[in-house]
């Protein structure tokens, strides 16, 4: 009997590595994030089969559940997938256990001690232990303090902690959390997580430049002449208008996700694929670049708020609308901002970095465009031939397109552009992992590769100083231009560009 031929590009899928015996705990186990992202992500794992049997998560919040009400609310949260997969998730669940704590009680803090060998024996984790912060970020120290404090992160090899971004509210709280933090444990135990690295198309990048030597070569300022990093959500501030009040969009996603975006894209060849190897070379990027003025940093920034959008049928809030929000509010929900990184690569090629809520449509992507032929000998069917443009993709669409000139269908010898694509989905036949899939097995197998060192940080806290230096001092100097809610933000990050005769690109 003939067997199907096997799809060449499916060959090497989910030969995963599987974690080891762990207990994970999480604390805030009552939040949002911890239902919406990581007890699913966990649950991603268990159907891939690349967690143990010894395994156990502990969720750990001040409220007083029990185990049996923790695991109905877990399941209420995950409906949908519950019912696909009902066998599946009776197994899983068995492993969920609950705890009440206060981190910020000792004898709350002692009972999770013992509660931790209690499931050792139970589930044979053998003290592998990973402590998960899914709590406000004015917790992080305490929480290390509280837990390095009873011995609990005393095993490099075998305790670790996992901490949510934002790592500290500027330059100089972020060298105080790392100093606190570091007090408490090893940095190869730290795990400074920011979901954005988990995605299958950032990682890619690395892949792409250094796996193919059609890229790599032409990766620089002599064949690229800017480059556009993009994250656009659709949605509002939705629940979490008293976090964003005190943060905006530049802590919010600049400082972290774009910034690492940039880091990636930008770094130099690794000597080696070793976690530190590219750390360094992410860091080095992140001491290189700087705003484009330093000096006068509100030419080089553009901030934005939405106002109210929509129509009669469909009204959308504006952002001081929204509950929770200051009715007189300047925060930032939109921010773009021009950078150079000052090194032999990429010496005066300009870096746009944008993001906002409340957009025309929810993308994140990375965008290369190239120099322009140096002589047009043909005539483009749009008036002037259009540069070469690859565009990486990160969501929601996971993939990569290439745009390049092409001749038109006729007599004559005229160009016109077209795009090459390539799709995870289509590709692979199956869509890629949620960016917490991937870093919560790298965590619980110790690979640091896609987490934040502290100098890098540091790095990026450093990079920005300038901006929130000048909203705290001189906010009139970086005025918040409000934008109709669903467009592509305020005229004036249009004309951020404009002054180097450049239109950001429309997906």
């Amino acid at each position: 009997m003939r067997t199907q031929p096997t799809n060449p590009l499916r060959i090497g899928l989910r030969q995963e590595r599987v974690v080891s015996p762990q207990c994970l705990i999480i604390f805030g186990a009552s939040g949002d994030l911890t239902h919406r992202k990581l007890i699913p992500a966990l649950f991603e794992l268990f159907k891939q089969r690349r967690l143990p049997s010894e395994f156990a998560i502990l969720g750990c919040a001040r409220r007083p559940w029990t185990d049996e009400e923790f695991r109905e609310k877990m399941a209420f949260a995950l409906e949908s997938k519950v019912k696909q997969s009902t066998k599946e998730w009776e197994q899983f669940s068995a492993n969920l256990f609950y705890e009440p704590v206060d981190l910020q009680r000792s004898e709350d803090v002692l009972k999770l001690s013992t509660r931790l060998e209690e499931i050792d024996r139970l589930k044979a984790t053998h003290g592998n232990r990973t402590f998960y912060l899914s709590v406000a970020p004015k917790f992080y120290a305490m929480a290390c303090k509280s837990l390095a404090g009873v011995g609990l992160l005393s095993d490099p090899k075998r305790n670790r902690i996992v901490i949510e971004k934002p790592f500290g509210r500027d330059y100089a709280s972020a060298q105080t959390l790392n100093q606190i933090v570091q007090s408490c444990a090893l940095e190869s135990q730290i795990f400074r997580i920011d979901h954005y690295l988990g995605k299958e198309t950032v990682q890619n990048i690395l892949v792409l430049r250094f796996a193919n030597t059609i890229f790599e070569p032409i990766w620089n300022r002599n064949y690229i002449s800017n480059i556009q990093i993009t994250s656009a959500e659709t949605v509002g501030v939705e629940d979490r208008a008293g976090f964003y009040e005190s943060a905006g969009a530049l802590r919010d996603m600049v400082q972290n996700h774009l910034t690492q975006m940039l880091a990636i894209t930008a770094m130099e060849p690794p000597g080696h694929f070793d976690p530190e190897a590219i750390r360094n070379e992410k860091a080095k990027v992140l001491q290189a670049a700087h705003l484009a003025n330093e000096k006068e940093p509100w030419k080089c920034c553009v901030r934005g708020q939405y106002s109210q959008g929509g129509n009669k049928n469909s009204p959308i809030l504006g952002y001081r609308q929204e509950p929770g929000v200051d009715p007189n509010s300047t925060t930032e929900t939109y921010v773009a901002m021009k950078l150079f990184v000052d090194n032999w690569r990429w010496q005066g090629v300009p870096f746009y970095v944008r993001t906002g809520k409340r957009l025309a449509k929810r993308t994140s992507e990375v965008v290369l465009t190239f120099r322009e032929a140096p002589v047009h000998l043909f005539d483009a069917a749009g008036g002037s031939p259009t540069s070469n443009q690859l565009v990486l993709r990160i969501q929601p669409n996971e993939g990569a397109e290439f745009r390049f000139e092409v001749k038109s269908p006729g007599s004559g010898m005229r160009s016109r552009p077209v795009e090459m694509e390539f799709s995870y989905d289509e590709s692979f036949g199956e869509p890629s992992d949620e960016g917490y899939v991937r870093l919560l097995a790298d965590v619980m197998l110790g690979d640091p590769t896609l987490f934040t060192r502290s100098d890098e940080v540091e790095a990026a806290w450093r990079l920005y100083t300038p901006l929130l230096e000048l909203i705290e001092d001189s906010p009139w100097q970086l005025p918040v231009y409000q934008y109709e809610a669903r467009t592509w933000g305020p005229a004036e990050s249009d004309a951020l560009l404009a002054k180097d005769q450049l239109l950001w690109r429309r997906p």
